[in-house]
């Protein structure tokens, strides 16, 4: 066997990786097979709301804040804490009220905003999680940080890990599919990465693929003229032997990778347009999701498409939706997003609650920090970035229903009950895929490496049914 150095210092750490490409249902880290335990979910849906939504003005109700309206936030309640550059100059801090008003919903009685109608009215299906708290202060690491479990870029994502440990259930699709979206008519908003769903030192068949909204799909997924469907799998064919050769010469399990992403190429020819193909879905459908559900690449066209792979045995949907990072015009863009993603958002899971899915299926929407009580600029201005403490909420495969957790102050920027780290939320929706997080590791540079990092990350059990 011909082994260079390159190859061998791989192949103490990524040998494996060829064995899991081949065989999806062995864990990779080889100590035992995945899942540990019995598993709740089978799948989850991440919505994930790029830019940092307003917990504030969303879920975090305070009955108080409107009597501290335009009052200056004590020094006793800031703490000291750092604050980003684009406020750390200011003279004043002035608390800003809610925007719109809040009311109870739902048998369980959780506060949500005026702004979500559509959201209130699934609280008796969603857990919301009040008492978030990120490491993060600005966009860019505080995604990666959510999305990787590091603000460091090159750590693999969610997407990759369930991939990696749990294979796939559909084998004419990825287990991983990245869908983007952005409000109608508004800025891009933050920047999305495609290494937010890499499979950073995971063997790279891994790693999410993103799913165009116009045209195909994927990109050269059709044939070219001249080529018919036999001819290229004839192609193939020879293709796989060369690269099963070189295999034996190499070790390089990236050759692998290569094999199955063609063979992956190839079987998605047939099933990615089909899952795209909405001609058929009722017009029950578009009366749930709204009318935006019709037109591809809208948030509420993502929704449906992640309902569609869901039952089709897909693992993990990502939905990234650009917007959220209101710095300025709060009075008006917040509504537009609010009115972009909610309705969407709401018949995603009454969809799958309807079809017997939910309970397998995981549902989490979030972004990767909340927004300041103060003022950026003058009164009702805008907000800055907030990770101290913010919103998120879960549904199905594990969750518990129709519950809100955790507490925050009276000016919702300090937690005082229940703290939930991005680390402990993915350790619990680990947990609910039968995953012992502590076990779940890949060797690389020397350590055993986690999702949920070095330091201490706990399984939230009061947010499981």
């Amino acid at each position: 066997m011909k082994l260079n150095r390159r190859n061998f210092m791989k192949s103490g750490a990524l040998s494996l990786g060829g064995l899991a490409a081949s065989q999806p249902s062995f864990a990779g880290n080889a100590k035992h097979k995945l899942p540990h335990f019995a598993p709740k979910a089978k799948s989850i849906i991440y919505l994930c709301q790029s830019g940092g939504p307003s917990h504030i003005d969303l879920f975090d109700y305070h009955p108080e804040m409107k009597k501290l309206h335009g009052t200056e936030l004590p020094d006793s309640v800031r703490q000291g804490q750092r604050v980003t550059g684009m406020t750390a100059g200011q003279k004043s801090f002035p608390v800003c009220a809610p925007i719109k008003e809040f009311k109870q919903r739902g048998q369980c009685g959780t506060w949500v905003s005026e702004l979500l109608p559509y959201t209130a009215n699934i609280v008796d299906d969603i857990t919301v999680i009040k008492s978030m708290h990120t490491e993060a202060i600005n966009h860019d690491p505080g995604i990666t940080f959510l999305n990787t479990g590091s603000q460091i870029p090159g750590r693999p994502s969610l997407g990759a890990w369930m991939s990696y440990g749990l294979g796939n259930l559909n084998k004419n699709m990825p287990a991983y599919n990245i869908l983007l979206s952005q409000g109608n008519g508004k800025k891009p908003g933050q920047p999305i990465f495609s290494r937010l769903w890499g499979s950073g030192f995971l063997p790279s068949v891994h790693q999410g693929v993103q799913l165009r909204s116009t045209g195909d799909p994927i990109l050269y997924l059709q044939n070219p003229k001249g080529i018919t469907r036999s001819s290229r799998r004839s192609m193939l064919n020879s293709l796989k032997t060369l690269n099963e050769m070189y295999y034996k010469n190499s070790q390089d399990p990236e050759v692998i990778t290569r094999t199955e992403q063609y063979e992956m190429a190839y079987r998605m020819q047939e099933s990615a347009p089909e899952i795209a193909d909405i001609s058929k879905e009722p017009e029950s459908t578009f009366q749930l999701y709204g009318e935006e559900a019709r037109k591809p690449g809208t948030y509420a066209y993502n929704c449906l498409m992640a309902r569609r792979m869901i039952e089709r045995g897909i693992r993990m949907v990502q939905l990234f939706h650009r917007g959220w990072d209101q710095h300025g015009s709060l009075q008006k863009d917040l509504p537009a997003q609010c009115l972009d993603t909610d309705q969407a958002s709401a018949a995603l899971v009454t969809d799958l609650k309807q079809r017997g899915l939910l309970d397998e299926t995981m549902v989490v929407w979030g972004g990767e920090f909340g927004r300041s009580v103060y003022s950026q600029g003058k009164l009702g201005n805008g907000r800055d970035h907030h990770g101290k403490c913010f919103s998120m909420w879960a549904a199905g495969g594990g969750f518990k229903a129709g519950q809100s957790y955790g507490q925050t102050d009276e000016y919702a920027y300090n937690i005082v009950e229940s703290p939930v780290s991005v680390h402990d939320l993915n350790a619990t929706i680990l947990h609910n895929l039968g995953i012992d997080h502590e076990r779940f590791t890949f060797p690389f540079q020397g350590l055993d490496n986690k999702l949920t990092g070095v330091d201490h990350a706990s399984v939230i059990a009061d947010l499981l049914s």
